[in-house]
């Protein structure tokens, strides 16, 4: 099964998804990592496992306002047909910053997961983590779910759950999920590989041996 990461960052879960491929854990390539920041350290990261990474610009297409979103899935396409040169089979955003079209989800329907730092519903969006302290919750937590046209609204496939202290800052709850993002990821993507996932409506179930 082939693996394509797209990212726009630093790559930590880039980063765990590629070392359980290399352990074994993941049976799995990663064929490409494509970033919309040409400075992403991701493709650094990517680089140094032997991975091909590739820098897309969005402000190519972007540039015309008026016709935004067209233009968007006119970026989208070209990201597509990176993809399907290498015959992608699952699509992973990794700190992915850009709104997915709908063309793109459609064609990966149910193949395209993302990872986010909130047990969502709750918290969707940017800054979840700070959203969580504002909001006083005493626990959150990160979510792997399959991406839809909407912003970290898909079914989710796994979750896990973070305390949150009394003294803590955006800093620390970010690095204590960060762990748990690793971990369920990883977890996620083993079962995509095994075939062990099943969609129905906004249920995923894992299906056992």
């Amino acid at each position: 099964m082939n693996i394509g990461v797209l990212v726009s960052g630093r790559g930590s879960n880039l980063q765990a998804i590629i070392d359980a491929v290399e352990s074994g854990y993941i049976k799995a390539k990663i064929s490409v990592v494509i970033s919309s920041r040409k400075d992403a350290p991701a493709l650094q990261r990517a680089k140094e496992h032997g991975i091909e990474a590739i820098f897309i610009d969005p402000q190519d297409f972007w540039k015309d306002r008026e016709h935004r979103e067209e233009k968007r899935i006119e970026y989208d396409k070209k990201i597509i047909a990176e993809l399907e040169k290498r015959n992608v089979d699952l699509v992973l955003l990794a700190g992915y910053m850009l709104m997915l079209s709908p063309y793109f989800v459609n064609k990966y329907k149910n193949r395209i997961m993302n990872i986010h730092p909130a047990l969502l519903p709750s918290f969707p969006g940017v800054n979840a983590q700070k959203q969580a302290l504002e909001y006083g919750v005493k626990y959150t937590g990160a979510t792997v779910h399959f991406v839809d046209a909407e912003m970290d609204h898909g079914p989710i496939i796994l979750q896990d759950v973070v305390p949150v202290f009394d003294d803590d800052t955006v800093e620390t709850l970010s690095n204590r999920i960060l762990e748990k993002e690793h971990k369920i990821y990883v977890e996620a993507v083993k079962l995509f590989t095994e075939g062990k996932l099943k969609v129905e409506g906004r249920r995923v179930k894992i299906l056992k041996e």
